[in-house]
C-alpha cells in the first residue's frame, strides 16, 4: 500500500484543520494520522486515495485555515511493518515553531444560537465558543497550540465537554478554550468603588445580563473583553459620554462604538454591503463609517463625520448588548495614552476612578490586543490599526527573497509595531501604541518574549530607523550589541514604500518583467531625513535596497520643533511667514480674526527661532502642511488632543459638492525648481493666498477645505507625472507608483491621488493588509534589512543599478 507524509503549513491551528483531515481521510479509506507540530500540522496516510486528498484538503479546508504551504513526499516502511487499520489523531509534538498562530475569531452562528437556545447546555454561557470562532491569540502562551499552552489550562474538562474535545465528528474536536457552564470560565460584577452590588437592580438573570442594565441605566461599566478591558457607557447620552471622556482624561479623540446587529448601526449611519461584510467578518473589526441619520452626542467623536462602529465579537458582548436597542461606547479600558489593562487587579487599581462597575471573568489574557480598525476606500479594506483578529496572522515575502534568513525589526516611535522574517514569512505584531508611554514600551518587551516563546526566531540582524533618538531604535541598538548581530538602519519614508511594495508581492528584483524601481510618494507627518532635515513630503525612486530623493513638499521651519506639532498655530505662523512674510500678510489681510490672533502671538521669539535654526528644523512634513491649513480655517487652532485632529478635522469639514466644482477653483501648488536649479518641490504659496483670500469672502470652511485637497491632489498627481516624463533622457521612468505614509489614510487626499495617477495611466499600489501610517513601518524595515542583506545580483553580473545619492 501507497504511504505518503504531508506536512501543511500556514493558519492550521486551532482552526478544525485536523477533525477536517479525520474526515476527508475516513471518507476516502485512508489511514494513517494526524498531529499538530511546531512546523504545522503533520500528516501521514497509506491508501490509494492520495491525490484526491491533497485536492479536497486544500477546497474543503476550514473557514479560518489558510494554507500557506503543502508539502508531500513518499513514505519509506518497511515490507514487515503493516500500515494501520485506521485514521486517528494523535497528540501534538512539539518542536521549533513554524506554524501560524491563528487570530482570535468574532462569535460564529452555531454558538450564537447556543447561547440564546434555553434548552442548550450552554444557554447564556459567555464563553462559548468552538473551532469556527473564539479566543486563539489572546490565549496563547506557547507552541504548539495546544490547552495545556493556553490560559484555558487552568479549566479541567467536565465530563460532556470532554466528550466533544474527543469526538472528531464534533465541532468542538480538539478546541482548546472548550467550556460550559460548569466547567469554564464564570463572570462577575464588581463595584469598583468598593461594597456589594444589587444585582436585582438591574437584571434577573446574572450578572453580565445585570451589566447591560447598568449601561441602560446611565453607568460607566469596565468590561473584560478577550484582549483586554473596555470601558462602555450609552453612547447616546451626552452627560454620560463627557463624563467618561473626563475621568479617562481622553479630551478629543474619537470613541469607539458597539451595537448588538447592524440594524442599530444603520439608525446612525450609512452602511455599505461591503462594510456589513466587514462588520460581521470573523475578524470584527472597528469600521469608520459615514455619520448620517440620528445625531450621536458630539462627545462621541468631536469634529468628526465618521464614527467607528463594531458588533458584539464574543458571547459575553452579545449577552451584554441582548437588551441594549441602542450603542455603546467600547473604548480602551485605561487612562488615555497607556496600554488596556488586561488584569483583574490592574483593573481595579487603574479604573476604580473611571468606571462604576466592572464586568470581570477569570479567564486569563496572554496577549494584550486592541480592537483593529478599517475604512473602506476605493472599495477595498484598508487597516488602519491591525490586531484583533487580523495579528498575527503572517504575510508572505514576495519573490526573490530568501527563506531561510531572519529579521527582527523594531519599527517607530508611534503606533508601534515589530516584524519578525522567518521561513519567507512576515509576522508582523499587534499594534501597541506610542512608545512615550513608559508601560507602552514594557508591552513591547512583554510581546517581544511572547513571539520568542510562539516562534523561536533566530535573528541573523536587527531593523530599526534612522532616527536616532527613537526608543525603538535604541532598544534595536542594545539587542544588535547584546546579540552580536549586525544593525540596519533604515530611512523612515524608504520603509514606509518597502511595507507598500511588500503586502503588495512586489518581486525582490523589480516586477516581473525586472522594471526596476516604482516611484515612491510617501506622504507623512515627520521622519529623519538623509540631508538632516525632517521629511515628510516624499517622491522617490525606491526599491527594497535603496532610494533616491527625486522631489517633496517645501521645507518649511517647525519652530519650536515637537511644540510644533502640538500646537498647528506654529505651522501656520511659519507657513505664512515662509511664503509672504509679516508685511505682505498684515497689508492684505489685516481685517481676518486670524490676523489678531497671530499679531498676539509670541511673533518675535518664533521669527529669532528661525532665523537663528534654533530648535527649528525645515521640514517638508505633508502631515504639518495639513496642520497650517486646518489652523488657518480655526481648527484646532491652539493644541492637538490627538496626533492628527486638525487634519482630521479639516477633512471632515468639507462640504461634498465643492469637490465637484470647477478645476480651477482648485488651490494652485506651482511646482518649480529649489533655488532654481534644484530638484522640483510643490510650492504652496498661491495656495496661502487663495485660502486667505477665502477666508475673506467668507468662504465656508468646507468649500476651502475642498478646494484644498483638490489642489494637493493634483500638485501630487502632476509631481508624479513630471517625475515620470524623463529624467536624464529617460522617457516614460515609471510606470507603478506606490503610495504609503499617515497622511493617505485622509480617505478624500487618497482617492483624489489615487485615481489621478490611475487617470494618468500609472499602476498604483497601495495598502491593504497593513496600515498606511507607522504601523506599517517595521514590514518595511524588515524588508529593507533582507534586501540589503542578500545584495544585488546585477552588480555581479556588470550591470548599472544604481539610485543615486539619497540626498
Amino acid at each position: 500500500m501507497k504511504g505518503e507524509a504531508i506536512t501543511v503549513r500556514g493558519q492550521v491551528q486551532g482552526v478544525g484543520f485536523r477533525p477536517t483531515v479525520w474526515r476527508i481521510a475516513t471518507e476516502l479509506g485512508l489511514t494513517g494520522d494526524v498531529r499538530n507540530t511546531g512546523e504545522g500540522v503533520e500528516i501521514r496516510l497509506w491508501g490509494a486515495a492520495l491525490d484526491r486528498f491533497a485536492e479536497r484538503l486544500r477546497a474543503e479546508a476550514p473557514a479560518l485555515a489558510r494554507i500557506d504551504g503543502l508539502e508531500r513526499r513518499p513514505l519509506d516502511v518497511p515490507a514487515d511493518v503493516p500500515a494501520p487499520e485506521a485514521f486517528r489523531i494523535a497528540a501534538s509534538s512539539a518542536g521549533m515553531m513554524r506554524a501560524a498562530v491563528t487570530p482570535d475569531a468574532a462569535t460564529c452562528p452555531d454558538c450564537l444560537a447556543e447561547i440564546r437556545d434555553p434548552f442548550d447546555r450552554r444557554y447564556r454561557y459567555a464563553f462559548a465558543n468552538c473551532t469556527n470562532c473564539g479566543p486563539r491569540f489572546s490565549i496563547v502562551e506557547g507552541a504548539p497550540y495546544d490547552r495545556e499552552k493556553t490560559t484555558m489550562a487552568a479549566f479541567a474538562l467536565c465530563p460532556d465537554c470532554r466528550g466533544e474535545y474527543e469526538d472528531p465528528v464534533d465541532r468542538r474536536f480538539h478546541a482548546q478554550p472548550v467550556a460550559c457552564h460548569r466547567c469554564g470560565p464564570r463572570a462577575w460584577i464588581e463595584h469598583l468603588g468598593g461594597g456589594a452590588v444589587n444585582h436585582e437592580a438591574f437584571s434577573m438573570l446574572d450578572d453580565v445580563d445585570a451589566a447591560g442594565g447598568m449601561l441602560m441605566m446611565g453607568h460607566i461599566v469596565a468590561v473584560k473583553g478577550i484582549g483586554g478591558f473596555h470601558l462602555a457607557c450609552d453612547a447616546t447620552k451626552a452627560a454620560v459620554v463627557e463624563r467618561l471622556r473626563a475621568r479617562k482624561r481622553r479630551r478629543g479623540k474619537a470613541f469607539a462604538l458597539m451595537a448588538r446587529d447592524v440594524e442599530v448601526i444603520r439608525r446612525y449611519c450609512t452602511v455599505t454591503a461591503a462594510e456589513e461584510a466587514l462588520l460581521n467578518s470573523p475578524a470584527a473589526p472597528i469600521v469608520l463609517l459615514k455619520a448620517t441619520g440620528e445625531a450621536l452626542p458630539e462627545a462621541v467623536a468631536p469634529g468628526l463625520d465618521r464614527v467607528g462602529f463594531m458588533l458584539p465579537y464574543t458571547p459575553l458582548h452579545h449577552l451584554l448588548l441582548r437588551r441594549m436597542t441602542r450603542p455603546v461606547v467600547m473604548t480602551s479600558g485605561n487612562l488615555s495614552g497607556r496600554p488596556q489593562c488586561t488584569d483583574n487587579d490592574e483593573a481595579r487599581a487603574e479604573l476604580a476612578a473611571v468606571a462604576d462597575f466592572a464586568l470581570m471573568h477569570d479567564r486569563g489574557i496572554a496577549n494584550r490586543i486592541d480592537d483593529s480598525v478599517v475604512r473602506l476606500d476605493l472599495g477595498r479594506p484598508r487597516l488602519l490599526r491591525r490586531a484583533r483578529g487580523y495579528a498575527p496572522a503572517p504575510i508572505a515575502l514576495p519573490e526573490g527573497f530568501a527563506r531561510d534568513r531572519q529579521v527582527l525589526a523594531l519599527g517607530g516611535e508611534l503606533k508601534n509595531t515589530f516584524c519578525l522574517v522567518k521561513d519567507g514569512q512576515a509576522i508582523l505584531s499587534q499594534h501597541m501604541g506610542d512608545l512615550e508611554d513608559a508601560a507602552t514600551a514594557a508591552d513591547v518587551s512583554h510581546n517581544l518574549r511572547l513571539y520568542e516563546e510562539l516562534f523561536e526566531p533566530a535573528p541573523e540582524m536587527i531593523a530599526v530607523d534612522c532616527h536616532p533618538d527613537y526608543l525603538s531604535t535604541k532598544r534595536g541598538q542594545a539587542l544588535a550589541e547584546e546579540k552580536r548581530l549586525p544593525l540596519v538602519e533604515v530611512q523612515h519614508h524608504h520603509a514606509h514604500i518597502a511595507a507598500c511594495l511588500a503586502e503588495n508581492g512586489w518581486p525582490l528584483e523589480g516586477g516581473q518583467k525586472g522594471r526596476g524601481p516604482v516611484l515612491g510618494i510617501a506622504m507623512d507627518g515627520l521622519g529623519y531625513g538623509a540631508d538632516g532635515t525632517v521629511w515628510g513630503g516624499e517622491f522617490l525612486a525606491c526599491d527594497y535596497r535603496g532610494y533616491e530623493r527625486l522631489g517633496f513638499l517645501k521645507p518649511v521651519a517647525l519652530p519650536g520643533g515637537s511644540a510644533a506639532v502640538r500646537e498647528p498655530w506654529r505651522n501656520a505662523y511659519a507657513h505664512l511667514m515662509a511664503e509672504m512674510g509679516w508685511a505682505e500678510f498684515a497689508m492684505n489681510f489685516a481685517r481676518l480674526d486670524l490676523h489678531q490672533r497671530l499679531e498676539a502671538a509670541p511673533r518675535a521669539t518664533l521669527d529669532a527661532m528661525i532665523a537663528k535654526g534654533l530648535n527649528s528644523p525645515l521640514s517638508s512634513s505633508c502631515g504639518r502642511l495639513f496642520d497650517a491649513a486646518a489652523a488657518l480655517c480655526g481648527l484646532a487652532w491652539e493644541a492637538q488632543a490627538y496626533e492628527g485632529e486638525a487634519a482630521m478635522r479639516f477633512e471632515a469639514a468639507i462640504d461634498p459638492a465643492a469637490l465637484e466644482e470647477a478645476e480651477d477653483l482648485a488651490y494652485p501648488f506651482a511646482i518649480p525648481l529649489l533655488g532654481g536649479k534644484g530638484k522640483p518641490y510643490i510650492e504652496p504659496l498661491a495656495v496661502w493666498r487663495a485660502l486667505l483670500g477665502d477666508l475673506h469672502l467668507k468662504t465656508p470652511v468646507g468649500v476651502i477645505a475642498a478646494r484644498f485637497h483638490r489642489g494637493l491632489a493634483r500638485a501630487i498627481v502632476a509631481m508624479a507625472a513630471r517625475l515620470s516624463g524623463g529624467l536624464a533622457g529617460d522617457a516614460n521612468r515609471f510606470s507603478t507608483v506606490a503610495l504609503s505614509g499617515g497622511c493617505f489614510q485622509n480617505a478624500t487626499l487618497f482617492k483624489l491621488v489615487h485615481e489621478g495617477l490611475e487617470q494618468r495611466g500609472f499602476t498604483v499600489l497601495s495598502h491593504e493588509k497593513v496600515p498606511a501610517n507607522d504601523g506599517g513601518l517595521a514590514l518595511g524595515q524588515a524588508v529593507v534589512a533582507l534586501a540589503q542583506e542578500q545584495g544585488d545580483p546585477r552588480h555581479e553580473a556588470g550591470e548599472r543599478h544604481v539610485l543615486g545619492d539619497p540626498r
